[in-house]
């Protein structure tokens, strides 16, 4: 019998574009060697130009999906992306809680990349309290790095003092990603409670991407669960993200699609990522 791959449990919702939420998961953790269990959260309408409408699943549906998976599989990592519901962020919290040994990585996606509101205030204050203190590694890019962290009467705090502020709430590590700056290159920060770890520079690509995000943190999962720890998760995580940016297609009138499965049409000839 061949050995199992490392198992990741993925609570996300529903795209029917596949390019974002639970099938970009899937998808890329199949790609980087594991195999995707899920918990469906929410269905969502959506076209590759934003999100119509969002359908929670019922928590209890929720909680039963994910119980049933982890006590038949030896799970090796989390992966949460949009929640759909205050319920569903109860209830993952409190499934999450009972398996504290396993790796949380956590995509916060407050909003879809047109600006469709994804969580209101009552789901993002129950992300602080319950969730943030349980997650291993939080992947925001900086508009959901400062909603997280609130602002203040001195204005939107930058990176160094999102990360700190959300590390003051419990979350282990915090990778800021640059992608909506209007700057140049894509600059990444890993931060830990001692403060930045590593700083990543990649070249921005032409384009608008959907599920870039939910990319990103399932590599960064699926490193971790083949047994790497973070700091090479996060590094060749953005390897693997930026490959899948740089063959991206569109599928539709919408954004561009990462391709997952690049590697698998790749011409021999094809250029290397650049060097972070």
């Amino acid at each position: 019998m061949k050995p199992t791959p490392p198992l990741v449990l993925v609570f996300a919702a529903s795209d029917p574009t596949c390019g974002a939420g639970l099938q970009a998961d899937i998808l890329t953790l199949a790609s980087l060697g594991c195999h995707p269990l899920t918990a469906v959260t929410a269905i969502t309408v959506q076209d590759t130009a934003g999100v119509e409408s969002v359908h929670p699943v019922d928590a209890d549906v929720l909680e039963r999906q994910a119980r049933h998976v982890l006590e038949d599989c030896p799970v090796a990592a989390f992966k949460i992306g949009v929640l759909g519901s205050l319920a569903n962020v109860v209830a993952v919290a409190e499934i999450v809680s009972d398996y504290p040994d396993i790796p949380l990585v956590f995509d916060p996606v407050l909003a879809s990349g047109r600006g469709d509101e994804l969580a209101g205030e009552d789901m993002i204050s129950a992300i602080r309290e319950l969730l943030l203190p349980q997650t291993t590694l939080l992947t925001p890019n900086t508009p959901e790095a400062r909603r997280l962290a609130e602002r203040d009467d001195e204005g939107e705090p930058d990176a160094a003092e999102c990360a700190r502020r959300l590390i003051e709430l419990g979350a282990q590590h915090i990778l800021i990603t640059g992608t909506h700056e209007n700057t140049p290159q894509v600059v990444n920060q890993l931060f830990g409670e001692a403060g930045l770890i590593r700083r990543d520079s990649w070249d921005r690509l032409p384009g608008s991407y959907h599920g870039s995000g939910c990319t990103l943190a399932s590599a960064i999962a699926a490193c971790i669960a083949s047994g790497a720890d973070l700091e090479e998760a996060v590094r060749d995580a953005q390897d693997y993200t930026w490959r899948t940016l740089s063959g991206a297609f569109r599928p539709g009138m919408g954004q561009f699609v990462p391709d997952r499965l690049f590697w698998a049409r790749e011409d021999e000839d094809a250029p290397p990522a650049p060097d972070a």
